[in-house]
C-alpha cells in the first residue's frame, strides 16, 4: 500500500498548487494533474470490487483510434486488437466504471473536438481554396429536376 499512499500524498500537494495557482494556466495545469490523480487513486481503490473485464470499443475511423489508443497509453491501459480484427476496433481490459468514467469520458470530449476542429478546416478548404460551398442540395435537387 506504500504506492496507495504516494498517491495520497500527491494528491495533496496538488490541492495545495490548485488552491494558490498564480495564473489561470497553472490552475488549469494543477486541475489536470489532481483529475489524473483522484483517477489514480480511484483505481487503485477500486481494485477489491469490480473485476476488470474485456471491453470492446469500435471506432469510426482512424483519428478517433489514434486519439484513443493515446489515451489508454496516457492512463496505463494498455490497448490491442485481435488477429483479423478490424483497424477500427480497439480492445482493452479494464474496470468497467473506472475506464468509462475516465478514458471513454475523455475521449468523447476530445473527439467531439476533434470532429469539430476537421469540419470547420474542411469547409475553410473548400469554400477559399476551392470557391464552392460544397452544397451537396443542390446537386439532389438537380437529380430530381432531371
Amino acid at each position: 500500500m506504500n504506492n496507495h499512499e504516494d498517491i495520497r500524498d500527491k494528491l495533496i500537494k496538488l490541492e495545495a498548487l490548485f488552491a494558490r495557482g498564480a495564473t489561470p494556466g497553472e490552475r488549469a495545469a494543477a486541475g489536470a494533474a489532481l483529475g489524473r490523480m483522484q483517477a489514480r487513486l480511484d483505481l487503485a481503490g477500486s481494485k477489491k470490487g469490480e473485476p476488470e473485464t474485456e471491453l470492446q470499443y469500435i471506432l469510426p475511423d482512424v483519428w478517433a483510434v489514434r486519439v484513443f489508443v493515446a489515451l489508454c497509453r496516457k492512463h496505463d491501459v494498455k490497448p490491442y486488437r485481435y488477429p483479423r480484427q478490424r483497424r477500427t476496433t480497439v480492445m482493452v481490459r479494464a474496470r468497467k466504471s473506472v475506464f468509462e468514467a475516465t478514458i471513454a469520458a475523455e475521449f468523447q470530449s476530445l473527439h467531439r473536438e476533434l470532429t469539430r476542429y476537421f469540419d470547420e478546416m474542411v469547409n475553410h478548404l473548400i469554400a477559399d481554396v476551392m470557391k464552392s460551398d460544397g452544397d451537396d442540395e443542390t446537386l439532389e435537387q438537380r437529380q430530381i429536376g432531371q
